[in-house]
């Protein structure tokens, strides 16, 4: 798991042994080197415009939301959607 260089990062070694994955921080100021995570950033902010207030919004928006997110296909996934792969690796895994 790759992340940025936020403070919220800094159990990280938890998160590594509870999941048993490695974890890797990214060079400040390198967004490239996360390219999934400013791009699934950039699906967000259609919708959700940054500093925006999540309190203005129902469940059903962050539903909504939430689905547009996830049905967008990425090129990182083959051009399949993160729910038709997260779908495929249930499956493989059952």
């Amino acid at each position: 798991m790759t992340f940025d260089n936020g403070g919220e990062f800094h159990d990280h070694r938890k998160l590594e042994a509870v999941l048993e994955l490695e974890t890797y921080f990214c060079d400040p100021h390198s967004p490239w080197q996360r390219g999934t995570i400013e791009n699934t950033n950039g699906i967000l902010r259609r919708d959700m415009p940054r500093k925006t207030d999540i309190a203005n919004y129902t469940a059903r928006d962050i539903d909504e939301i939430t689905w547009a997110v996830n049905s967008t296909p990425r090129k990182c996934l083959a051009y399949k959607t993160p729910a038709e792969a997260f779908l495929e690796n249930i499956r493989c895994c059952t």
